[in-house]
């Protein structure tokens, strides 16, 4: 398939604090995902992302940052838990069918929320979480631990170490993305699905649909041929 658009098109709109689109391959999950800068996201955009993608809205961050935090992924945590709890190890995973173990780490609010699921609760989080991460080296760490809590509506994913020299995923490959940006590494996304078949939204609508609405759509091929310093 011909990409839509380049990677300088998709970190230029990054940039600008417009939507992108990320297709990962057909030999993984063979899904698209709606991304956007978290440090530009606002409730119209979760309300889009909800409607017009359908997935889970999540929020991908670096491996740098969430080593500040000291967070780690559900899994390890699931793995502790089954310690003194052996029911939970019989439905650990450590593998997806695709092929890696996923990136899921807690889920948050921020503590001005209510519920947590609204559109503007869902933002709030998220733009707040994007501020404590680009201030990491002076009151992020105390912030984070003071302005959420856990469990929440916003799931927390962790990028791997080398991004794409260690995993493939679209974590790794939008926050490769911002960083190609010169962004803060904290980035919403959100799988596109499909209301017709009930399953992912398969490429060639995916392209129609950012020829629509002018999105840059890319390829993992193409992000992966980039480099991070």
């Amino acid at each position: 398939m011909n990409s839509v658009s380049s990677v300088d098109d998709a970190t230029r709109a990054l940039r600008e604090g417009n939507f992108i689109m990320i297709h990962d391959s057909e030999s993984r999950e063979n899904e698209v995902d709606m991304v956007k800068a978290a440090q530009y996201i606002k409730p119209q955009d979760i309300a889009i992302m909800r409607k017009d993608a359908g997935g889970l809205i999540c929020l991908a961050i670096s491996a740098e940052i969430a080593a500040k935090l000291n967070l780690t992924f559900m899994h390890d945590l699931l793995h502790l838990a089954s310690k003194k709890n052996s029911s939970l190890s019989k439905i650990i995973s450590s593998s997806a069918p695709y092929g890696d173990r996923p990136s899921f780490s807690i889920t948050i609010n921020h503590v001005d929320t209510f519920t947590g699921i609204t559109d503007v609760d869902r933002a709030l989080t998220i733009t707040k979480m994007s501020d404590i991460c680009s201030d990491m080296n002076n009151y992020g760490k105390s912030d984070f631990s003071e302005k959420f809590r856990s469990p929440g509506h916003v799931p927390l994913l962790i990028a791997a170490k080398n991004l794409l020299k260690d995993r493939s995923g679209h974590t790794e490959l939008s926050v490769q993305l911002m960083k190609l940006a010169d962004l803060i590494p904290t980035v919403v996304i959100c799988e596109m699905l499909d209301s017709d078949t009930g399953g992912s939204l398969r490429v060639g609508k995916a392209i129609e649909y950012s020829t629509r609405f002018n999105i840059p759509l890319v390829e993992s091929l193409q992000i992966k041929e980039t480099s991070v310093n």
